[in-house]
């Protein structure tokens, strides 16, 4: 795991690219109605936006809350799997609902509906975001980082 503070900004980097990349096609393909080759190239469009957003609110600000608040539920003597875990499970708690709500407002135009689109987009996002990070995503990214870095 990260040991630097650049270290730090790459594995950001990294996490955020992939968890983002992979909502916006997850969202996209929710829009159309189904998956698509076309989806893959569509989700660039909010790419340039959505990752440079998720990379400054996880750097700066939901990373030392989200440890905060998993070490108030593990110790630093727990197993590191259940850190990470803890951890990870309050970077989606935090980060799904925040993302949710600016993707609601850029690209859906929710009008005076934007609380119930929010929370809808919520419902729908969050399930995909917890399984993808913890399953996929997560491991993904610090194995790569540990060939990167070690």
């Amino acid at each position: 795991m990260p040991k630097t503070k650049f270290e730090n900004i790459v594995f950001t980097l990294m996490m955020s690219f992939l968890m983002v990349y992979a909502m916006i096609c997850y969202n996209i393909a929710l829009n159309i109605g189904g998956m698509s080759n076309q989806v893959f190239l569509l989700a660039f469009h909010e790419l340039v936006i959505m990752w440079p957003v998720a990379f400054i609110l996880e750097f700066f600000f939901v990373d030392k809350l989200a440890h905060h608040l998993a070490f108030k539920v593990v110790t630093p003597n727990d197993r590191p799997f259940f850190i990470t875990l803890a951890i990870s499970f309050y970077i989606i708690c935090i980060m799904c609902p925040v993302m949710s709500l600016i993707a609601t407002i850029l690209f859906k135009t929710p009008g005076v509906q934007i609380i119930s689109v929010w929370f809808m987009t919520i419902l729908f996002n969050f399930p995909m975001a917890f399984f993808w990070q913890i399953c996929y995503c997560g491991p993904t990214i610090r194995w790569l980082f540990g060939k990167l870095f070690n």
